[in-house]
């Protein structure tokens, strides 16, 4: 199925609700478990509207013929009912990979630019994901851009989900010859970040927004952490910052599974009703894995992804960190989708990554505040095992991203 041109889209504002829905979290890995499942990414037509969510075609099968598979009788297409590219192995592959290099691309981010900031392990970079009976398609970023003529890729979420939009933009920007053009903008908050490469007039965009619908959390520098509020029935584009303050509003404490269910349902109806279906695709990103715990893996208890240099083995491996009923209540928002006629295609990121204990930044990171001496005699608290450093696995959901928009 083509991308069709796509008309205007606007972001219709919700009711005037003066009442939202509080939730507690008690740490920074379950706020970040709960932003990660809800991140999804847009690709449009650029046509010089404002942000607007956007729906895919029907989930077919990919068409792509791809390199000889280790399996020498199977089917090596991705188009093969063998194929799976959710499930597979991570396999060691240093001729090929990382795909680029940290210093390299010019718009790294220091949250995630392990190498720069003293990691010396490497070998979290050369790990090539092979799913089960085929391959993923080598990543071309000339082959991507020309998919993206005239059009708009978006990745809409949290942090996490800005790391993957700058492994997209890194990915991009260092296959580049020295004859493209490129730019980037940003808003004063930096709430939307666009790049730009003007002899395709393509974007790869990010969009914050968290949570989906209004929250407190919708200022990507100043937002509550501890506790984070909802406004379950606004999806309107972000009311003016602050109004979760105010003292005569209206707030229920609320389970967080039940939030986000009512949070998805609001999602789902907006796409229901603004979206043009037949004009532009998207892809939800399933949940990331954290690996705050080490007895998970067998390690001592106390400890994390600190000084971890070698991937979780055991097949099917999963951490508390992956919340099985919410992964779920995503599904079951995706299935009432389709039976609206409205579909959209999960990139189930989550299994893949679990494996990966090795390959967060910990403390080979820029740190936003200096360090007390507390911490600096304990790494263990506050080390990183929520975000992935770069090159590193977001690279991967990139590739499977690619996948899905080279079979186009």
């Amino acid at each position: 199925m083509k991308l069709a041109k796509v008309q205007p889209i606007v972001l219709v504002a919700g009711g005037s609700n003066t009442w939202g829905i509080r939730n507690t979290f008690h740490s920074l890995l379950a706020i970040l478990t709960t932003l990660i499942v809800i991140s999804f990414i847009y690709l449009k037509q650029d046509n010089g509207t404002q942000l607007s969510p956007s729906p895919s075609p029907s989930q077919e099968h990919l068409e792509i013929d791809v390199s000889q598979d280790d399996d020498t009788n199977n089917n090596n297409s991705l188009s093969s009912s063998k194929c799976d590219l959710f499930n597979g192995k991570w396999v060691f592959d240093n001729e090929s990979y990382p795909l680029y290099k940290d210093k390299e691309c010019k718009f790294m981010s220091d949250q995630l630019a392990c190498e720069k900031f003293g990691r010396k392990d490497l070998s979290y970079q050369n790990w090539r994901w092979k799913p089960n009976h085929c391959d993923l398609p080598r990543f071309n970023g000339a082959a991507l851009l020309e998919r993206l003529r005239n059009k708009r890729l978006v990745f809409v979420g949290d942090s996490l989900n800005r790391g993957q939009w700058v492994s997209m933009v890194c990915l991009v920007e260092t296959s580049l010859s020295s004859i493209h053009h490129t730019s980037m903008h940003s808003t004063a908050n930096e709430s939307l970040n666009i790049w730009k490469v003007k002899e395709y007039n393509a974007t790869i965009e990010h969009y914050w927004s968290p949570l989906l619908v209004e929250s407190n959390s919708d200022d990507p520098v100043h937002h509550r952490v501890v506790e984070r509020t909802v406004r379950v029935n606004a999806i309107e584009k972000h009311a003016r910052w602050g109004t979760f303050g105010d003292p005569n509003g209206v707030y229920k404490k609320v389970e967080m599974l039940r939030v986000y269910e009512m949070a998805l349902r609001t999602w789902s109806d907006w796409l229901e009703v603004h979206v043009d279906r037949n004009k532009t695709q998207l892809f939800f990103v399933s949940m990331s894995p954290t690996h705050e715990r080490a007895e998970e893996w067998g390690a001592a208890k106390g400890d994390n992804c600190y000084k971890e240099t070698e991937m979780i083995t055991k097949e099917g491996y999963s951490g508390e960190g992956s919340d099985p009923k919410m992964m779920q209540v995503v599904e079951n928002a995706v299935e009432g989708l389709k039976t609206r006629g409205l579909n959209v295609q999960i990139l189930n990121i989550t299994q893949l990554s679990e494996y990966r204990k090795e390959a967060h930044p910990s403390i080979y990171r820029k740190q936003w505040e200096p360090l007390t001496q507390k911490q600096i005699q304990d790494p263990n608290s506050y080390a990183d095992c929520i975000h992935w450093c770069l090159p590193g696995v977001p690279d991967v959901w990139n590739e499977i991203l690619y996948a899905y928009i080279l079979q186009q």
